[in-house]
């Protein structure tokens, strides 16, 4: 098997690419020989030592795989070899072989592809998450959407129309705005020129948004926050421009706003029943065609630096996959 290895913490130029023995599985586990591995800006804070999870050196990154089942291990009877799978790892995605236990397996709807399906989970579990169970989004509300272009803002539009909402998605360039529309936004607004404010309010009637879904923090927060109507809730995914806003509790208090933190990560970790669960309606919604989740920019294994640099330099529309 190939397998990209991490020796030493820094920036993706330090990975490398090694044969090693092909793995063989345990009672309950399942070989998984992947088609694609999902490559997500978590991996980035993982190989650089940044994440509040610190994997001993050496380690092989990578949290999300699709493939085809390639060995059993004793007692797994719910699968068979050659199925069509798609799995969260934890670490060890980025290589042509994985271990992983039988439980974690998902079968893949027909109308997804192994790059569409290692790319899947993270992004789409988070929005369903993040503006169903924890903003309690509700048919017609007005979402906006920073970061619209990236892998999460896609997945929230996505999420945000298969629940019954409306979509203004901003972004920074007329590529990523096109991705937006093509994913169901209503409105798209240039991050670069426009009020984020003043273009949300007068979506929205004049009255503000009803949720905004940031996955990037950085200056635009308190824009956004007043862009806010009354009881509305912001979203906090994450910190994409790797700047940490902060905000003034007035403009919370005002008009009773709510400020939600959202870590999906964490939740799925400790309710793990839950997240099938979630998982298997966001599946649902691929195969009745609710969901039609955008193809990845798709990278060669031994291409994992440039994949991971062109990624975590928001240079690409929406996710990326490596191909084994």
């Amino acid at each position: 098997m190939r397998t990209v290895i991490c020796k030493e913490l820094g920036p993706p130029s330090l990975l490398s690419v090694e044969e090693r023995a092909d793995p063989t599985p345990g009672p309950g586990q399942v070989v998984v020989a992947v088609e694609a591995a999902g490559v997500n800006f978590v991996d980035g804070l993982f190989i650089a030592g940044q994440y509040q999870i610190k994997p001993p050196l050496p380690f092989t990154p990578g949290t999300e795989v699709a493939g085809r089942i390639a060995a059993l291990g004793d007692g797994v009877e719910d699968h068979h070899v050659g199925q069509r799978v798609m799995a969260t790892t934890g670490l060890g995605g980025y290589a042509s072989l994985v271990v992983v236990p039988s439980l974690s397996l998902s079968a893949l709807p027909d109308n997804l592809d192994a790059p569409r399906a290692a790319t899947f989970t993270q992004s789409f579990s988070t929005s369903l998450f993040a503006l169903r169970d924890r903003g309690h989004a509700r048919p017609g509300e007005r979402v906006l959407v920073l970061g619209a272009g990236g892998g999460i803002g896609l997945a929230a539009i996505g999420v945000s129309r298969a629940i019954g909402c409306r979509v203004l998605a901003a972004a920074s360039s007329e590529e990523k705005r096109r991705a937006a529309r093509a994913a169901g936004a209503e409105e798209v607004l240039d991050t670069t020129i426009d009020s984020i404010k003043e273009r949300a309010r007068q979506w929205a009637g004049g009255t503000g948004v009803d949720i905004v879904v940031d996955p990037i923090g950085g200056p635009a927060a308190e824009e956004c926050l007043r862009a806010l109507g009354d009881g509305g809730r912001y979203l906090v995914i994450g910190f994409a421009s790797g700047t940490i806003p902060t905000i003034p509790l007035n403009q919370v208090l005002l008009r009773n706003r709510t400020v939600l933190g959202i870590d999906w990560g964490m939740w799925a970790l400790q309710h793990d029943m839950d997240q099938k669960v979630l998982l298997a309606e966001l599946l649902s919604m691929v195969a009745a065609g609710r969901l039609q989740p955008a193809e990845p920019a798709v990278y060669p294994l031994d291409q994992v630096a440039v994949a991971l640099d062109d990624l975590l330099a928001r240079r690409v529309v929406g996710k990326v996959a490596l191909i084994p």
